[in-house]
């Protein structure tokens, strides 16, 4: 297993490769049903997040869904 150096919302951090972004989701402890990704400033549909590479230098946004009324 290697390390991949990323940025996830703005913070430089190590995470075990090779990654997915689910994988990612998964080691950041973060149900993939409750968020949205941005890879690269690209969304990453939720279907994809499985076949989705995460690599070396990438920059990854998570939001969180809020609900309310």
């Amino acid at each position: 297993m290697t390390e991949l150096t990323v940025t996830i919302n703005g913070e430089r951090r190590r995470v075990p490769g090779p990654a997915t972004a689910q994988s990612l989701l998964e080691h950041l402890g973060l149900d993939p049903r409750g968020v949205v990704v941005e890879l690269n400033e690209e969304i990453v549909r939720r279907p994809q997040l499985g076949d989705t590479a995460i690599d070396d230098g990438d920059r990854i946004e998570v939001v969180h869904f809020v609900g309310g009324g």
